[in-house]
């Protein structure tokens, strides 16, 4: 009784894990395609473009990743300085740095 307890957990929590993680490669996909296409339209900057005017203002810094936001064109490059994060908000249409939080 205690191994089929035990085996149904075990499966349950499988089961879960295979599922949460899709969602998330899912949604990451369809930010990058999103940025892809409004770049391909003349509709914004590259995000390599983007971080070689960020990443040495963050020099010292160690550089984590960005996040876009589709809907806003809005690139987030995030940065650990000193043992705290640091987002930077970048305008993905003009490459203009909107704003830094420490």
């Amino acid at each position: 009784m205690l191994k089929k307890c035990i085996f149904s957990g075990l499966l349950a929590f499988a089961a879960f894990a295979v599922t949460a993680v899709p969602v998330q490669a899912v949604q990451r996909d369809n930010e990058q395609k999103a940025a892809r296409a409004q770049m391909m339209a003349g509709k914004g900057k590259s995000l390599r473009s983007i971080e070689n005017k960020v990443l040495p203002r963050m020099a010292g810094s160690q550089y984590l990743g960005p996040e876009y936001d589709p809907s806003a064109q809005i690139y987030r490059l995030k940065f650990i300085e000193n043992g705290r994060v640091v987002f930077v908000d970048v305008d993905g249409r003009t490459g203009a740095i909107l704003r830094e939080r420490r």
